[in-house]
């Protein structure tokens, strides 16, 4: 008995180390070395062609990049489940979609939904998979031919081709890595590879620079050209290396491509541009070539956005054309009043410029309302755009793609992220706080076609005319007439006016009451107390007093003019950007504690196309973010518009207003700003419990009295419910319409 179990524990312990070795090493036996790899995808010059049905048909890439944040996760929790992956697939096949792209290899989920949905499925969804290198290898000391930053793209390249064809188990990993036991085989759904990340242009430089030597990589599958940089080199080692282990394991290959930008394309911009850009690299995969063992190809990947970085914008059209040696036909990228569209024409450079089909793996626009950057020529901008805009914007985008002879697109992206973060808001927000709030000024949050809206079922209240939300409906769905429950109302006057409060994840609400409010004709000024280290009893431009001094002065003043201003002394603009903007050092002559004066509040931007041409000290762009709109908020109404900060019916005024517009960092814990110039020196951090608010008309002279309302946050619990956005809808109707035409038809 004893022999027996010693012998069955043997063999159990020998059939772990082998199903070890299988799942969670990179050793296997080539038990067929003679066989041929095999594809089902190919390219002919600058087309993707995929074998279907026994035949080989053109397939246009209509694609869409999928994240991995979901409100209250980071993006490295990996928090997405199969059934909510299952229901996504779904909706982006009907979408007319015919390809996912995923930055990095992913949690099991990910892939178990993705088997289920294509298995028995005649129409299924491909996928383009990528490889991350993390933002600590590519922003340290290391340039990219140092083992912990070659070595590791190269292990994670061929751990992810186990991955797709199930066969890993990855216990273990680094944040920007899934884990899970993957055993299903999806690679026959895997049309590519997109290896790396938007290259840094000092990583690559650097590189460049210390090890000049090192440009040239002859492989079996891929090797250089001679013209090739070493940071190139270093790209085709790691798809060499890739090809390698795939069609010696599984006897198959993909395409393969590496992640590519403006910040780094392979165009010699003249001197003005390079330096105002400050361009000091480029990446040119026309200098990484295949050889005959390679049955698949490869193909250029570009995230090419209409707003960044718009360098033909700030050159002259006559020397558009000296970008590449082929010639270019631009006439369709003018308008007939003028009007240029410098997207079209920098795809065209692209496409004109590679001899392999270029596939334009991220584009899209944002529907955050606060914005960081703008298309000057045809209003496709990073953010403040409606929904409604968006999917005018990506359809108009895709048409340039596919215009400009692009192998077609990914639209960026299927869902919000709350955990993003912008280049110009995140000096004003608790980063480690990000995913537990939903903050409408960032706009990186809001590029996706899904959206994450706060509320377990629907939001708080939309500013729509409807304020059932405030006073309850009735049978027939109409409004009580009842006052406000005591838990939202703020204050009451004697006049008959009073105030409402209410907050979720995004927004704080109010509703005022205003008897014989005309919006055309009436100005009413609702002072809000934030902080008890600043703000003013007096505004000075309307000769208003306050009960409490006001950091934040909201004025409605018509559909057009209203805008909501802050204390001098609390605007946190000037705090970080005053130089900048003025070219003076706000620090030295801080505005004064209870400063009666009242700002605009406006973001940075880059810096103006005007002051480049002039050649005079650059002064950063800004945007009024503070100004009002007057619109109807309501999803489900005809008219709406995604962007309104306010709306009227008669005596009632619906407002909300973004956490981080009132300087709020984090509020699912209420912490705010504190005052900027008391010994910190920028932004630091405190808490409050509430605020305070009055409502006056303009041109009253007694002091406005203001009612608390409390604040308590939310935590890490956070709800929300999904809603597909207009531009959905929108690409839907234009990717399944018949576009034959126009660009021929996908497989």
């Amino acid at each position: 008995m004893r022999r027996f179990v010693v012998t069955v524990t043997a063999l159990l312990m020998t059939c772990l180390m082998v199903l070890a070795v299988m799942y969670m090493t990179n050793i296997y036996i080539d038990l067929n070395p003679g066989k041929t790899p095999e594809s089902f995808v190919c390219t002919s010059e600058d087309r993707i062609l995929i074998r279907k049905d026994g035949e080989w048909q053109e397939l246009e890439i209509r694609g869409v990049n999928m994240g991995t944040g979901l409100p209250g996760k980071w993006s490295t929790d990996y928090g997405i489940n199969k059934a909510e992956y299952l229901r996504w697939f779904k909706e982006i096949k009907a979408m007319g979609a015919n390809t996912v792209r995923i930055y990095s290899i992913l949690a099991d989920d990910f892939y178990n939904a993705f088997y289920e949905f294509n298995r028995n499925n005649p129409d299924p969804l491909y996928l383009l998979q990528g490889v991350w290198v993390n933002d600590y290898v590519q922003n340290s000391h290391m340039d990219a031919l140092d083992p912990k930053f070659r070595d590791k793209l190269i292990s994670d390249a061929v751990t992810m081709t186990d991955v797709i064809h199930g066969r890993r188990a990855i216990f273990v990993s680094d944040a920007y890595m899934g884990s899970g036991i993957y055993t299903h085989d999806i690679s026959e759904w895997v049309i590519g590879y997109i290896l790396g990340v938007e290259w840094e242009d000092v990583t690559v430089a650097y590189t460049n620079e210390m090890n000049p030597d090192k440009n040239e990589y002859i492989g079996e599958y891929v090797y250089t050209a001679p013209e090739a940089t070493p940071f190139e080199a270093m790209l085709a080692e790691t798809a060499d290396r890739l090809m390698s282990y795939e069609s010696s394991r599984y006897k198959q290959q993909r395409l393969v491509a590496f992640t590519n930008w403006a910040t780094t394309d392979p165009f010699t911009y003249t001197e003005e541009v390079a330096r105002f850009f400050r361009k000091c690299a480029t990446v040119d995969v026309e200098h990484i070539r295949i050889t005959d063992k390679v049955v698949s190809g490869q193909f250029a990947s570009y995230h090419v956005y209409p707003y960044y970085q718009d360098y033909l914008s700030y050159m002259d059209r006559s020397k558009w054309d000296t970008l590449t040696q082929e010639p270019v036909d631009f006439s369709d990228c003018f308008g007939e009043n003028g009007e240029v569209n410098t997207y079209r024409a920098y795809l065209k450079l692209l496409s004109a410029h590679h001899t392999m089909p270029v596939v334009i793996s991220e584009f899209g626009v944002s529907t955050g309302r606060g914005i960081a950057q703008r298309d000057q020529n045809t209003g496709r901008n990073q953010g403040h755009m409606t929904e409604k805009e968006q999917g005018e914007a990506l359809i108009s985008c895709y048409e340039d793609i596919m215009a400009a002879g692009c192998a077609g697109g990914a639209v960026f992206s299927w869902q919000d992220e709350w955990f993003k973060r912008t280049w110009n808001t995140m000096h004003a927000i608790d980063m480690s706080r990000n995913p537990y709030w939903s903050d409408y000024q960032t706009n990186e949050q809001y590029f996706g076609l899904l959206s994450f809206d706060p509320g377990k079922y629907e939001t708080v209240s939309y500013p729509d005319g409807d304020t059932g939300e405030w006073y309850g409906t009735d049978d027939a769905g109409g409004n009580t007439g009842g006052r406000l429950s005591d838990k939202d109302t703020v204050t009451a006057y004697d006049d008959g006016s009073y105030i409402g409060m209410k907050y979720d994840e995004r927004y704080l609400y109010i509703l005022a009451h205003v008897p014989g409010f005309d919006l055309d004709n009436d100005t009413i000024v609702l002072p809000l107390d934030i902080t008890e280290k600043t703000g003013s009893n007096y505004f000075k431009e309307y000769g208003m007093k306050f009960e409490y001094p006001a950091d934040f002065v909201l004025v409605l003043n018509g559909r057009e003019d209203s805008q909501l201003l802050v204390q001098d002394r609390y605007n946190a603009l000037n705090a970080n950007y005053s130089m900048n903007i003025t070219g003076k050092d706000i620090y030295m002559d801080p505005p004064d504690k209870d400063s009666p004066n009242f700002e605009t509040i406006k973001m940075i931007l880059q810096t103006s196309t005007m002051v480049f041409r002039e050649g005079d000290l650059a002064m950063a762009e800004t945007f009024e973010t503070g100004r009002l709109r007057y619109a109807d908020a309501n999803p489900e109404h005809q008219d709406y518009d995604s962007l309104s900060d306010f709306f009227s019916n008669g005596d009632d005024i619906e407002i909300r207003i973004p956490w981080q517009l009132l300087n709020f960092a984090d509020p699912s814990k209420m912490m705010i700003h504190d005052d900027y110039y008391d010994g910190n020196f920028g932004i630091r951090f405190i808490k409050t419990s509430s605020l305070r608010i009055g409502l006056g008309r303009a041109g009253q002279t007694e002091r406005i009295p203001m009612g608390e309302f409390r604040l308590r946050g939310w935590k890490n619990k956070v709800e929300y419910h999904e809603r597909l956005k207009p531009a959905y809808y929108m690409l839907k109707d234009y990717w399944n319409s018949d576009r034959s035409e126009d660009g021929g038809e996908a497989a």
